[in-house]
């Protein structure tokens, strides 16, 4: 027991202690959840370590539960260091045991080579200094480590076909980058669709998509555009969202002609360099 306890996350501990806290007042999650003004959820995700509260909400379950402050101040402690739009789903992401991508135009981040997020952000951000891609870096490349180990999360990535095509980075950047992928696909880290140009209009045309899926709770899209981001879980943008990716995976290729292609293209981009 004390080992499994010292495995803990910080934020896990975190959820752990609103726990004890709730119920020991005799409170239910949905009756916290309604003096704190979200869903029952939510507040069960806080409880589980997968997400952290807001500053507004972490002060109003201090009120509910009358812990003085108590867990304001530890969330303080426990900054995310990820962009505020993705930081709610950047946690939820370590927990999944399902996770689908749908990539339009950008690699999923998870799947990035170290050059290609360098060239990602410095595109993004053509003031950044040396140091603050070097932080970017790093943080990205932190955020692949979930396709490690045993209990690494079933992945499926389907891919636009567009994102083969666009140069990020510059041919041979390009090249490494798309090897990597079918690399994993080869590997079984990732199962691996390409959705080609001749299928034309689809569902998800508009929009990236992340679905995950969790052992012991409800499932949840992340959407994402030009400096936004939208974390959805009530069922009903979920199935919506689910429907979406299974209707756009449906037109998509075979993992092995999706893997052929993936080379072909990674292949155009070396000889590019020429």
């Amino acid at each position: 027991m004390d080992e499994r306890r010292a495995l803990r996350t910080p934020r896990q501990k975190y959820g752990e202690e609103l726990r004890l806290r709730r119920t020991a007042v005799g409170l239910t999650q949905e009756e916290l959840g309604d003096q704190v003004v979200c869903s029952p959820t939510l507040i069960s995700h806080f409880e589980a370590g997968r997400r952290l509260p807001k500053p507004d909400d972490a002060l109003r379950i201090d009120r509910a539960l009358g812990t003085d402050g108590f867990f304001a101040r530890w969330l303080e402690d426990l900054e995310n260091k990820y962009d505020p739009r993705f930081a709610a789903a950047a946690e939820l992401e370590r927990q999944a045991t399902l996770i689908q991508h749908f990539a339009l135009a950008l690699v999923p981040g998870s799947l990035q080579t170290p050059e290609y997020t360098r060239a990602v952000f410095a595109a993004y951000r053509p003031n950044s200094t040396d140091e603050e891609l070097d932080r970017q870096v790093v943080i990205r490349t932190e955020r692949a480590r979930i396709l490690d180990g045993p209990s690494a999360p079933v992945v499926w990535t389907l891919l636009d076909e567009s994102v083969l095509r666009r140069c990020v980075g510059g041919p041979r950047v390009m090249a490494e980058q798309l090897h990597k992928i079918a690399d994993l696909a080869e590997a079984r880290r990732i199962r691996l669709h390409v959705l080609p140009y001749r299928v034309g209009a689809h569902p998800l045309m508009e929009s990236l998509l992340m679905l995950m899926s969790f052992e012991d709770s409800a499932p949840v899209a992340y959407v994402d555009a030009f400096e936004t981001g939208r974390l959805m879980e009530d069922p009903a943008l979920v199935r919506s969202c689910q429907t979406a990716y299974a209707l756009t995976l449906s037109d998509a290729l075979s993992q092995q002609d999706s893997l052929a292609l993936v080379r072909s293209a990674a292949e155009e981009h070396t000889h590019d360099q020429h």
